[in-house]
């Protein structure tokens, strides 16, 4: 098996950043602080740069099969690899949906033939294939729609919901808002709809009715539950009280963006949950550095510009953000909002852990080589016309970010190397092992 020494980094360990040199030996790291004689395969030379564990991306839509104009599972993991993202975990609402064991087959031997990072794929739940949930075993969980949806994803009735929480052994993730107050909200403002009027629609109460409803599920019936997209103040409140059932994430452009800047960016920021306001931004930031968030997720969701571009509410929601995750990060480390051990933590730790992936999420011996050099005085600016997603085009199209991914490991292979794509198929399932607890499972909180 081939060995490549990588030299001089700074190495982002569990414990902290340090200065040393990382060993891999075909698809796994071999050693921490190896010798700088180890003989090696290939050395690279990384003084002046960052070693990070690979981001795990727990939630994307990549459109395949039935909107692969938009993304498909190729150019998706394409993407990932070039922002550093070496695992997605991608969501059931395909066409047609992920809802039973045939279409699950179908997504992971498609990603098989194409993906040069690893996947996985949740199964989607309906009001009616409680078997098909009782049944799926070895992916990361379940995916409930608490609220808008498309085809039959939707489940809002209680009796179905407590149906899957009581008789189901996955984890579970659900988008949390509530279709009773959508439906209010909506006839309230009256027929002329403005974009404005997407953050009214789906409004913070929207939020909190549904997370609060959801969490309430979870902690009756202790099964293990994840927020998708916090993206109000309030649902924080809601989920320190939940431990150890209940874990939770924020996404970027929750982080990024208010309802303020639509008139600035118009439908390219009209995101189901739809961004809010600036208290609820910052105090989403402040949720991450207090642990009551634990991961970070980029809900990739791409339309074309020309769909996003029709005037609202025809206008669909979604945004794409794998490619630029990262950077993003690495931007905000340099502008003081978190530090290299909180990025790590919340991109890659956190989600292994909370999803069971075996051997992932970490610098450590004898966890597979999924690994992301980054340089961190690299400054380039986002354009539409250089992204790789399908869709063409970023939301952040314009901003200039310090730090960069220039080379991207999958099982220790190299799939991306200074803005070039190579072609190995590195990408592999994940394992998923949800019998050791879960993020919550040990003092230090170590589950995987």
């Amino acid at each position: 098996m081939a060995k490549t020494l990588i030299r001089g980094a700074l190495v982002v360990l569990p414990e902290g950043p340090v200065e040393t040199d990382v060993l891999i030996d075909g698809d796994r790291i071999a050693a921490i602080d190896a010798d700088s004689r180890t003989a090696a395969d290939s050395i690279v030379d990384a003084e002046g740069y960052w070693l990070l564990p690979g981001v795990i991306d727990d939630q994307v839509h990549f459109r395949e099969p039935g909107a692969t104009h938009k993304e498909d599972l190729q150019s998706g993991s394409r993407a990932c690899a070039a922002g550093g993202v070496t695992t997605f975990l991608e969501m059931p609402n395909t066409q047609p949906p992920a809802i039973d064991a045939t279409a699950l087959q179908w997504k992971y031997r498609r990603a098989s033939e194409v993906s040069p990072v690893n996947f996985g794929f949740y199964i989607g739940a309906t009001p009616d294939n409680l078997a098909e949930l009782q049944r799926a075993t070895g992916i990361p969980g379940i995916k409930i729609f608490i609220g808008s949806s498309t085809g039959n994803l939707l489940v809002d009735q209680q009796a179905a919901l407590e149906e899957i929480f009581a008789h189901t052994k996955l984890p579970i993730c659900a988008h949390c808002e509530d279709e009773t107050t959508i439906a209010a909200n909506l006839q309230r403002l009256g027929p002329t709809l403005e974009l404005e009027d997407h953050s009214r629609i789906r409004d913070v109460a929207a939020a909190v009715v549904a997370t609060r409803r959801s969490i309430d599920l979870a902690v009756r019936h202790q099964h293990r539950f994840h927020v998708l997209h916090v993206s109000t103040a309030a649902e924080l409140e809601l989920l320190e009280s939940a431990r150890p059932w209940v874990t939770a994430e924020a996404c970027y452009h929750h982080l990024w963006f208010t309802d303020q800047d639509y008139q600035r960016l118009g439908s390219r920021i009209q995101m189901n949950p739809s961004v809010k306001s600036q208290y609820d931004r910052l105090s989403l930031w402040e949720g991450l550095r207090q642990g009551k968030l634990q991961v970070l997720a980029t809900d990739h969701a791409p339309h074309t510009l020309e769909e996003k571009s029709r005037a609202y509410p025809a206008s669909p929601s979604g945004l794409p953000a794998v490619e630029n995750a990262l950077a993003l990060m690495l931007d905000a480390v340099r502008c003081g909002w978190c530090s290299l051990a909180d990025l790590a933590r919340w991109m890659s730790d956190a989600p292994a852990r909370i999803w069971g992936l075996v051997g992932r999420g970490r610098i450590a011996v004898g966890y597979q080589a999924d690994l992301v050099l980054v340089d961190p005085e690299l400054e380039r600016t986002i354009r539409d016309e250089e992204q790789w997603t399908k869709s063409g085009w970023s939301p952040w199209s314009g901003e200039t970010l310090t730090g960069w991914p220039i080379q991207t490991w999958v099982n220790g292979q190299l799939v991306y190397d200074r803005g070039r794509l190579l072609p190995v198929l590195a990408g592999r399932a994940v394992v998923c092992d949800h019998q050791r607890g879960g993020f919550w499972a040990t003092p230090d909180g170590i589950g995987v």
